[in-house]
């Protein structure tokens, strides 16, 4: 893996824009990659960078570190030894076995690493090492520089008790509740009940979502201390827990901050990033559609108050809770850089990552207040491994046999750390990338966006597209009605797809139609010479019908070249599309509406598998003929799941509560499953006696393994 150097036209071409107006900048680099490495050959940082990370993460900090001519050491663990961010680095290190405690959380590993390979700085991304100060000090021991924060601000801003504080002393809005450690599940009732219901149960030492609860009487409260201590330990070796009251239906706005070692500060705008399940984000954008000017400034120069208060160094994220009537409270400060940095990037132009290594080398910052801009709208969606009917996305693993990334789209860029043939795995987070697009105004960003999901091609894995697609054209999101408690709002049953109207349901069957004919003229077709001394009659009338859920519906289908008209209940289609079979998009015009299908499936009994509005649909389509012959075979009788518990989800069995014999009460646990660092309780749907269990703790289940049967 060779080094990618800078030719001398390119430098002198960056140094001279580095003179130029920011705002001129962001505007040149908007049209492609949304975020600007300015790199000036005269200003020395470091000859050779470790990234203490793995996936997209890692591959984008090895991104600018190409751009500013500093070689890359990449760290893995065995199963990651194909990894993209392994292949893109200059040298690479395996710091042990799959496991993270064994390889991305092994400091002895590491540090042996950075030894062998005499990197100058480690990049610790996010998650994994990036906010433990224990790593950051050893980094300092061996003269090795840290590019985050120094260790008494991961010290003061990772413990959520003492920030608390220091951000009180700082004249930072905080959330009313209790400034101390809760020890037991007892002591959790007793302070939730001085706080008042609804309260926020969550590790002190957390983030990311990992270690927190919502409690709305004492039953919660004790079931909230026992998950979250569990899933704290779990996630950072630290069970405390605090309790604070939980602020009904908020916005969560973060704003980014960026600062040197000269008492020099920043604030770079908002990230809206309400759109969440299980206290993870799934949607941000930048800026937010709530903001004002005055209270955009006001949680700004908080924030950078906060910054200021414990000599922050470096870029991190100051997150507060903003309620309707624009009150915000600091929820926390993350010492590192967030998942959601691209969208900041895009409106500014600035180079977080880049950013970050000048400041570790310890460079003033290059930019004043004002200098920052908001250019423009950024929406960042995160790309899961998921099942998102499942508590709107239950981890799902594979292999990515299929995967194709929207760039051809303009204003498009993803972040990912993964391609073709990349194993999802049980052990990491299931992220698949971060899809960013960008406009000019919001409806642009959000239209680019639509267009880009459609055009993502994932396969071999669950994926969350439906969802995505969903939440950005709905209307409340469309009008910037949103609150942390959208999507259990918007979907109180649980997640759905698409629901089809009429309209919709007429395309996708007429589309189905088209598909159907076109697979079938194509497969009549003999290469070589006419093997029948007959010339065949050319068909252009179709009598079909297409089966969707329970229903039948007939149509009758004309093509005359690329145009199929369909009737099809009651109205007419018109579908025009070449449909190339051997593409997995299927750019059509319905209507003289242009759409992007996907194929994901057809089989020869008419079965079709079709992503559509982003939702997956299956379909049937069968000649009139055999669709009145099918009516006389035997339907499957459904599996009876009443009596039986399937797990959801991959996941590893970390309690189990009953054994044979037990009688247990509807709603009662029956076990624990743990999924990338999150535990899940799952319950028995009825009254019923345990007839026998399939699982123990330590054991490793697949989706719909079979763990419990009842009587």
């Amino acid at each position: 893996m060779a080094a990618h150097s800078l030719s001398p036209p390119l430098r002198g071409l960056l140094f001279t824009v580095k003179y130029v107006s920011l705002h001129s900048r962001c505007c040149a680099v908007h049209s492609k990659a949304h975020y600007s490495t300015v790199y000036n050959p005269n200003e020395k940082t470091f000859d050779k960078i470790l990234i203490a990370n793995r996936g997209e993460i890692a591959c984008r900090v090895i991104k600018t570190c190409k751009k500013m001519g500093i070689q890359t050491v990449a760290v893995h663990s065995d199963v990651d030894s194909s990894a993209v961010h392994v292949k893109m680095a200059d040298e690479a290190i395996c710091v042990g076995p799959a496991p993270t405690n064994k390889s991305y959380l092994n400091m002895d590993a590491i540090m042996d690493a950075i030894r062998v390979t005499g990197a100058q700085a480690v990049h610790p991304g996010y998650g994994f090492l990036s906010e433990n100060k224990e790593f950051a000090k050893r980094l300092a021991a061996e003269g090795v520089m840290f590019i985050g924060p120094d260790t008494h601000a991961i010290q003061a801003m990772g413990d959520k008790i003492e920030s608390k504080l220091i951000a009180k002393a700082a004249k930072v809005n905080t959330i009313p509740g209790f400034d101390g450690v809760v020890k037991t599940a007892e002591d959790a009732v007793k302070i939730a009940q001085e706080i008042g219901y609804p309260v926020m149960i969550k590790a002190s030492a957390g983030g990311g979502g990992k270690g927190m609860r919502i409690a709305w009487n004492d039953d919660e409260t004790r079931e909230g201390f026992r998950f979250s201590s569990q899933e704290a330990a779990s996630s950072f070796g630290d069970d405390r827990l605090l309790i604070e009251k939980y602020i009904d239906n908020p916005r969560h706005i973060e704003i980014q901050v960026l600062a040197d070692k000269h008492g020099n500060a920043l604030w770079l705008n908002e990230r809206e990033c309400s759109i969440q399940r299980r206290n993870q984000k799934v949607v941000e954008e930048a800026p937010s559609t709530f903001l004002d000017p005055v209270t955009r400034r006001a949680m700004g120069e908080q924030a950078v108050q906060l910054a200021k208060a414990v000599q922050y160094s470096s870029a991190g994220t100051v997150e507060f809770l903003v309620d309707s009537k624009k009150n915000f409270y600091f929820l926390e400060m993350n010492t590192r850089l967030q998942v959601e940095h691209p969208i900041t990037e895009c409106i500014t132009g600035l180079d977080l990552v880049e950013q970050m290594i000048r400041v570790a080398k310890g460079y003033q910052l290059q930019h004043k207040q004002e200098d920052i801009p908001i250019n423009g709208w950024a929406i960042e969606s995160r790309v899961y491994a998921e099942d998102p009917y499942k508590s709107f996305g239950l981890p799902s693993i594979g292999r990515l046999s299929q995967y194709q990334e929207p760039l051809n789209l303009s204003n498009v860029r993803v972040d990912s750390g993964i391609q073709e043939g990349s194993d999802i795995s049980i052990y990491y987070d299931p992220m698949i990338s971060k899809l960013v697009t960008y406009g000019a105004t919001r409806n642009e960003a959000l239209a680019k966006m639509e267009d880009a999901l459609d055009n993502y091609v994932i396969r071999g894995v669950t994926h969350n597209i439906p969802l995505l697609r969903e939440i950005i054209t709905h209307p409340r999101f469309i009008s910037g009605d949103i609150s942390t408690n959208f999507l259990p709002e918007v979907y109180p049953d649980g997640f759905k797809g698409h629901q089809l109207e009429v309209d919709a349901r007429r395309e996708l069957l007429a589309s189905a139609a088209a598909l159907y004919i076109a697979a079938q003229l194509r497969s009549q077709k003999v290469l070589g010479d006419q093997r029948v001394s007959t010339i065949p009659v050319k068909c252009t009338h179709w009598e079909l019908c297409v089966e969707l859920g329970e229903g039948c519906h007939a149509m009758e289908v004309t093509k005359s070249g690329d145009v199929y008209n369909v009737e099809v209940d009651g109205g007419k289609v018109e579908v025009i599309g070449a449909f190339n079979l051997a593409s997995p998009l299927l750019p059509l015009t319905i209507n003289g509406s242009d759409r992007m299908l996907q194929c994901l499936s057809r089989d020869a009994s008419g079965m079709i598998v079709l992503q559509y509005l982003g939702t997956v649909f299956k379909v049937r389509v069968l000649s009139k003929l055999a669709s009145e012959l099918n009516s006389y075979m035997p339907e499957k009788v459904p599996e009876d799941t009443s009596s039986i518990l399937r797990s959801p989800m991959p996941g590893t069995v970390v309690a189990v509560s009953i054994k044979p014999g037990d009688t247990v009460a509807e709603g009662q646990e029956i076990c624990v499953i743990e999924a990338m660092k999150m535990q899940n309780s799952l319950t028995a749907a009825r009254q019923a006696k345990v007839k026998s269990v399939h699982c123990k703790p330590g054991e490793t289940v697949g989706e719909g393994d079979l763990l419990v049967e009842l009587q």
